[in-house]
Protein backbone atom coordinates (compact mmCIF):
# COMPACT_ATOMS: atom_id res chain seq x y z
CA UNK A 1 0.00 0.00 0.00
CA UNK A 2 1.08 3.46 -1.04
CA UNK A 3 0.40 4.81 2.45
CA UNK A 4 2.41 2.21 4.45
CA UNK A 5 5.25 2.66 2.22
CA UNK A 6 4.89 6.54 2.39
CA UNK A 7 5.50 6.31 5.91
CA UNK A 8 8.17 3.94 5.92
CA UNK A 9 9.98 6.69 3.72
CA UNK A 10 9.73 9.47 5.75
CA UNK A 11 10.50 7.55 8.98
CA UNK A 12 14.25 6.52 7.22
CA UNK A 13 14.52 10.01 6.34
CA UNK A 14 13.37 11.46 10.04
CA UNK A 15 16.04 8.96 11.47
CA UNK A 16 18.75 9.93 9.19
CA UNK A 17 18.28 13.71 10.11
CA UNK A 18 17.58 13.24 14.31
CA UNK A 19 19.04 11.50 17.13
CA UNK A 20 16.70 9.08 19.06
CA UNK A 21 14.66 11.02 21.31
CA UNK A 22 13.61 13.59 18.35
CA UNK A 23 13.03 10.65 15.50
CA UNK A 24 10.53 9.36 18.38
CA UNK A 25 8.36 12.34 18.68
CA UNK A 26 8.17 12.93 15.22
CA UNK A 27 7.49 9.54 14.42
CA UNK A 28 5.50 8.51 17.39
CA UNK A 29 4.39 11.71 19.09
CA UNK A 30 1.08 13.51 18.76
CA UNK A 31 1.61 15.16 15.21
CA UNK A 32 4.05 12.42 14.42
CA UNK A 33 3.99 10.48 11.10
CA UNK A 34 3.09 7.33 12.12
CA UNK A 35 -0.04 8.52 14.51
CA UNK A 36 -0.92 10.42 11.52
CA UNK A 37 -1.84 7.88 9.07
CA UNK A 38 -3.17 5.73 12.28
CA UNK A 39 -6.01 7.98 12.09
CA UNK A 40 -6.46 7.78 8.51
CA UNK A 41 -7.65 4.01 9.07
CA UNK A 42 -11.50 5.49 9.17
CA UNK A 43 -11.33 7.15 5.85
CA UNK A 44 -10.25 2.87 3.99
CA UNK A 45 -13.10 0.85 2.76
CA UNK A 46 -14.46 -1.61 5.05
CA UNK A 47 -13.55 -4.76 3.65
CA UNK A 48 -9.82 -3.48 3.17
CA UNK A 49 -9.36 -2.17 6.71
CA UNK A 50 -7.80 -5.53 8.41
CA UNK A 51 -5.34 -5.58 5.90
CA UNK A 52 -4.34 -2.07 5.98
CA UNK A 53 -4.15 -2.31 9.67
CA UNK A 54 -2.09 -5.32 9.38
CA UNK A 55 0.43 -3.66 7.14
CA UNK A 56 0.67 -0.83 9.73
CA UNK A 57 1.76 -2.70 12.59
CA UNK A 58 4.08 -4.53 10.58
CA UNK A 59 5.51 -0.88 9.78
CA UNK A 60 4.98 -0.13 13.10
CA UNK A 61 7.57 -2.88 14.47
CA UNK A 62 10.21 -2.26 11.50
CA UNK A 63 10.37 0.92 12.45
CA UNK A 64 10.53 0.23 16.30
CA UNK A 65 13.51 -1.55 14.92
CA UNK A 66 15.31 0.63 13.15
CA UNK A 67 14.36 3.50 16.60
CA UNK A 68 16.13 0.29 18.78
CA UNK A 69 19.40 0.34 17.10
CA UNK A 70 19.60 4.14 16.55
CA UNK A 71 19.23 4.34 20.16
CA UNK A 72 22.00 1.43 20.81
CA UNK A 73 24.25 2.85 18.05
CA UNK A 74 24.12 5.59 20.42
CA UNK A 75 24.85 3.95 23.57
CA UNK A 76 28.04 1.46 22.10
CA UNK A 77 30.25 5.02 20.89
CA UNK A 78 33.47 5.29 23.29
CA UNK A 79 32.74 7.57 25.95
CA UNK A 80 34.84 10.50 27.00
CA UNK A 81 37.55 9.65 29.38
CA UNK A 82 37.28 12.03 32.63
CA UNK A 83 39.66 12.19 35.27
CA UNK A 84 37.90 12.20 38.08
CA UNK A 85 40.96 12.38 40.52
CA UNK A 86 42.56 15.32 38.23
CA UNK A 87 42.47 18.91 40.18
CA UNK A 88 40.12 21.30 38.88
CA UNK A 89 40.19 24.85 37.05
CA UNK A 90 41.29 27.41 39.93
CA UNK A 91 38.87 30.11 40.25
CA UNK A 92 40.86 33.41 39.46
CA UNK A 93 40.74 35.49 42.27
CA UNK A 94 41.34 39.13 42.25
CA UNK A 95 43.14 41.30 44.98
CA UNK A 96 43.51 44.83 46.39
CA UNK A 97 45.01 47.70 44.36
CA UNK A 98 48.68 48.60 44.45
CA UNK A 99 48.13 51.96 46.45
CA UNK A 100 45.47 50.18 48.96
CA UNK A 101 47.93 47.26 49.34
CA UNK A 102 50.72 49.75 50.35
CA UNK A 103 48.45 51.71 52.63
CA UNK A 104 47.50 48.68 54.52
CA UNK A 105 51.42 47.91 55.12
CA UNK A 106 52.14 51.36 56.27
CA UNK A 107 49.20 51.99 58.56
CA UNK A 108 50.19 48.48 59.88
CA UNK A 109 54.21 49.42 60.56
CA UNK A 110 53.48 52.12 62.04
CA UNK A 111 50.69 51.07 64.58
CA UNK A 112 53.29 49.27 66.10
CA UNK A 113 54.95 52.44 67.18
CA UNK A 114 51.94 53.87 68.33
CA UNK A 115 50.58 56.07 65.63
CA UNK A 116 47.09 55.75 65.37
CA UNK A 117 44.94 56.57 61.94
CA UNK A 118 42.64 59.96 61.82
CA UNK A 119 40.90 60.95 58.97
CA UNK A 120 40.30 64.79 57.90
CA UNK A 121 38.80 66.47 54.93
CA UNK A 122 40.17 66.25 51.23
CA UNK A 123 38.29 69.54 50.61
CA UNK A 124 39.51 72.07 53.37
CA UNK A 125 39.64 75.72 54.46
CA UNK A 126 42.62 77.54 53.46
CA UNK A 127 43.63 78.21 57.37
CA UNK A 128 44.10 74.62 57.61
CA UNK A 129 46.00 73.92 54.21
CA UNK A 130 48.05 76.61 54.37
CA UNK A 131 47.39 79.53 57.24
CA UNK A 132 48.42 77.46 59.76
CA UNK A 133 50.48 75.56 58.93
CA UNK A 134 52.90 79.25 58.89
CA UNK A 135 52.58 79.55 54.75
CA UNK A 136 51.53 83.18 54.26
CA UNK A 137 49.32 84.52 51.63
CA UNK A 138 52.24 85.45 49.24
CA UNK A 139 53.96 82.11 49.72
CA UNK A 140 54.00 80.26 45.92
CA UNK A 141 52.03 77.34 46.62
CA UNK A 142 49.20 79.13 47.62
CA UNK A 143 48.79 80.31 43.88
CA UNK A 144 46.18 79.52 41.87
CA UNK A 145 48.39 77.46 39.30
CA UNK A 146 49.49 75.21 42.22
CA UNK A 147 46.54 74.62 44.20
CA UNK A 148 42.75 73.88 42.96
CA UNK A 149 40.64 76.46 44.36
CA UNK A 150 36.60 75.64 44.87
CA UNK A 151 34.23 78.14 43.94
CA UNK A 152 32.49 79.61 46.93
CA UNK A 153 31.84 82.42 49.67
CA UNK A 154 35.00 83.04 51.37
CA UNK A 155 34.62 82.06 55.36
CA UNK A 156 35.84 85.46 57.04
CA UNK A 157 38.34 83.29 59.50
CA UNK A 158 39.05 80.25 57.54
CA UNK A 159 39.23 81.89 53.94
CA UNK A 160 38.41 80.13 50.28
CA UNK A 161 38.01 76.09 50.04
CA UNK A 162 40.56 74.33 48.21
CA UNK A 163 40.97 70.69 47.33
CA UNK A 164 44.37 69.83 50.15
CA UNK A 165 47.47 69.59 48.07
CA UNK A 166 48.96 67.87 51.11
CA UNK A 167 47.78 65.82 54.17
CA UNK A 168 49.32 68.44 56.38
CA UNK A 169 45.91 69.85 56.56
CA UNK A 170 45.39 67.49 59.10
CA UNK A 171 48.19 68.74 61.82
CA UNK A 172 46.30 71.82 62.72
CA UNK A 173 43.09 69.90 63.35
CA UNK A 174 44.39 66.82 65.26
CA UNK A 175 45.88 69.52 67.90
CA UNK A 176 42.64 70.76 68.19
CA UNK A 177 41.06 67.26 68.89
CA UNK A 178 43.92 66.04 71.38
CA UNK A 179 43.94 69.20 72.83
CA UNK A 180 46.62 68.14 74.50
CA UNK A 181 50.25 66.00 73.88
CA UNK A 182 51.07 63.14 73.07
CA UNK A 183 50.34 62.97 70.24
CA UNK A 184 51.14 59.86 67.31
CA UNK A 185 48.22 60.74 64.27
CA UNK A 186 48.42 59.12 60.72
CA UNK A 187 46.45 60.71 58.42
CA UNK A 188 45.98 59.32 54.62
CA UNK A 189 44.02 61.02 52.07
CA UNK A 190 44.26 62.11 48.22
CA UNK A 191 45.44 65.24 47.32
CA UNK A 192 45.87 67.69 44.44
CA UNK A 193 48.11 69.30 42.48
CA UNK A 194 48.47 70.99 38.61
CA UNK A 195 51.26 68.61 37.82
CA UNK A 196 51.61 65.50 35.75
CA UNK A 197 54.54 63.57 34.39
CA UNK A 198 56.44 60.13 35.25
CA UNK A 199 56.36 60.73 38.69
CA UNK A 200 53.52 63.08 39.25
CA UNK A 201 49.77 63.00 38.65
CA UNK A 202 46.96 65.66 39.63
CA UNK A 203 45.18 63.01 41.76
CA UNK A 204 47.12 60.92 44.26
CA UNK A 205 46.90 59.65 47.73
CA UNK A 206 49.69 61.09 50.44
CA UNK A 207 50.80 59.63 54.34
CA UNK A 208 51.26 62.14 56.85
CA UNK A 209 52.51 61.40 59.95
CA UNK A 210 52.72 63.81 63.43
CA UNK A 211 54.59 62.96 66.77
CA UNK A 212 54.33 65.72 69.24
CA UNK A 213 55.54 65.24 73.01
CA UNK A 214 58.07 66.59 75.57
CA UNK A 215 62.13 66.07 74.20
CA UNK A 216 61.19 65.04 70.94
CA UNK A 217 64.60 65.16 68.94
CA UNK A 218 65.68 65.18 65.40
CA UNK A 219 67.17 61.84 66.31
CA UNK A 220 63.60 60.30 67.11
CA UNK A 221 62.43 61.47 63.54
CA UNK A 222 65.57 59.37 62.05
CA UNK A 223 65.06 56.30 64.25
CA UNK A 224 61.35 56.25 63.24
CA UNK A 225 62.29 56.50 59.51
CA UNK A 226 64.96 53.89 59.95
CA UNK A 227 62.19 51.73 61.49
CA UNK A 228 59.90 51.98 58.74
CA UNK A 229 62.23 51.73 56.10
CA UNK A 230 63.88 48.39 56.88
CA UNK A 231 59.83 47.02 57.43
CA UNK A 232 58.73 48.67 54.00
CA UNK A 233 61.47 48.53 51.43
CA UNK A 234 63.79 45.65 53.31
CA UNK A 235 66.37 45.93 55.49
CA UNK A 236 69.30 46.30 52.84
CA UNK A 237 67.65 49.60 52.52
CA UNK A 238 68.61 52.93 54.53
CA UNK A 239 67.34 56.60 54.65
CA UNK A 240 69.18 59.78 55.16
CA UNK A 241 68.30 63.11 56.16
CA UNK A 242 68.84 66.11 53.39
CA UNK A 243 68.81 69.68 54.94
CA UNK A 244 65.93 71.28 52.36
CA UNK A 245 63.43 74.16 53.68
CA UNK A 246 59.40 74.05 54.60
CA UNK A 247 57.46 76.72 56.09
CA UNK A 248 55.79 74.39 58.72
CA UNK A 249 58.94 72.11 60.26
CA UNK A 250 62.28 73.90 61.54
CA UNK A 251 64.90 72.38 61.18
CA UNK A 252 63.57 70.74 57.78
CA UNK A 253 64.62 67.76 55.87
CA UNK A 254 64.23 66.05 52.29
CA UNK A 255 64.04 61.99 53.18
CA UNK A 256 66.54 59.82 50.67
CA UNK A 257 66.26 56.28 50.36
CA UNK A 258 68.67 54.00 49.08
CA UNK A 259 67.89 52.78 45.18
CA UNK A 260 66.37 49.69 44.95
CA UNK A 261 68.48 48.59 41.91
CA UNK A 262 71.72 49.44 42.90
CA UNK A 263 71.41 49.25 46.61
CA UNK A 264 73.13 52.82 46.91
CA UNK A 265 75.87 52.46 44.28
CA UNK A 266 74.20 54.73 42.03
CA UNK A 267 73.06 53.75 38.77
CA UNK A 268 70.54 55.03 35.25
CA UNK A 269 67.51 54.96 37.92
CA UNK A 270 69.29 57.00 40.78
CA UNK A 271 72.02 58.28 39.41
CA UNK A 272 73.93 58.60 42.69
CA UNK A 273 72.72 56.24 44.80
CA UNK A 274 69.52 57.77 46.14
CA UNK A 275 65.91 58.28 45.54
CA UNK A 276 63.93 61.49 47.43
CA UNK A 277 61.03 60.01 49.20
CA UNK A 278 59.56 62.79 51.52
CA UNK A 279 59.79 65.86 53.58
CA UNK A 280 60.44 65.92 57.14
CA UNK A 281 61.51 67.79 60.12
CA UNK A 282 60.47 68.87 63.66
CA UNK A 283 57.19 71.09 63.75
CA UNK A 284 57.44 74.88 63.40
CA UNK A 285 56.71 76.75 66.85
CA UNK A 286 53.89 78.74 64.98
CA UNK A 287 51.97 75.78 63.90
CA UNK A 288 52.00 74.35 67.13
CA UNK A 289 50.81 77.74 68.34
CA UNK A 290 47.64 77.63 65.31
CA UNK A 291 47.08 74.13 67.43
CA UNK A 292 47.34 76.01 70.89
CA UNK A 293 49.84 73.93 72.19
CA UNK A 294 53.15 75.74 74.15
CA UNK A 295 56.35 75.62 72.25
CA UNK A 296 58.50 75.91 74.87
CA UNK A 297 57.03 72.89 76.69
CA UNK A 298 56.13 70.65 73.32
CA UNK A 299 58.36 69.67 70.09
CA UNK A 300 57.31 67.45 67.57
CA UNK A 301 58.01 65.85 64.16
CA UNK A 302 56.18 65.63 60.97
CA UNK A 303 56.58 63.82 57.74
CA UNK A 304 54.64 63.50 54.69
CA UNK A 305 54.86 61.24 51.43
CA UNK A 306 53.67 60.32 48.37
CA UNK A 307 52.05 56.66 48.49
CA UNK A 308 52.71 56.27 44.37
CA UNK A 309 56.27 57.13 45.12
CA UNK A 310 56.82 54.51 47.85
CA UNK A 311 55.20 51.98 45.44
CA UNK A 312 57.38 53.13 42.48
CA UNK A 313 60.88 52.95 45.34
CA UNK A 314 59.92 49.67 46.07
CA UNK A 315 58.96 47.98 42.48
CA UNK A 316 61.30 50.13 40.91
CA UNK A 317 58.17 51.25 38.84
CA UNK A 318 59.66 53.55 35.91
CA UNK A 319 56.36 55.80 35.62
CA UNK A 320 53.40 55.89 38.66
CA UNK A 321 50.57 56.59 36.03
CA UNK A 322 50.75 53.28 34.98
CA UNK A 323 48.78 52.75 38.45
CA UNK A 324 45.51 54.74 37.33
CA UNK A 325 45.53 53.34 34.05
CA UNK A 326 43.58 50.54 34.75
CA UNK A 327 45.48 48.15 32.50
CA UNK A 328 45.11 44.43 34.29
CA UNK A 329 48.16 43.32 32.50
CA UNK A 330 50.11 45.66 34.85
CA UNK A 331 48.07 44.62 37.73
CA UNK A 332 48.31 41.29 37.60
CA UNK A 333 51.48 41.56 38.12
CA UNK A 334 51.45 42.36 41.85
Amino acid sequence: MQEIEYIKQEALKILAENDFGSSYVKIFGKSGVFTQAAKKIKDVPEKNRPIFGQELNKAKKEIEQLLLEKRTEKSTRPAIKIDVTAPGKKRELGHLHLVSQAISEIVEIFNKLGFTLQSYPEIDWDYYAFESLNMPASHPARDEWETFFVKGEKDPKYGNLVLTPHTSNGQVREMERAKKPPIRMLNISRCYRRQIDISHTPMFHQFEGLLIDKKVTIGDLKGTFDYFTTRFFGPERVTRLRPHHFRFTEPSFEVDVTCGICLGKGCRLCKAGWLELGGAGMVHPNVLSSGKIDPKIYQGFAFGWGIERTIAMKTNLPDIRLLYQNDIRFLEQF
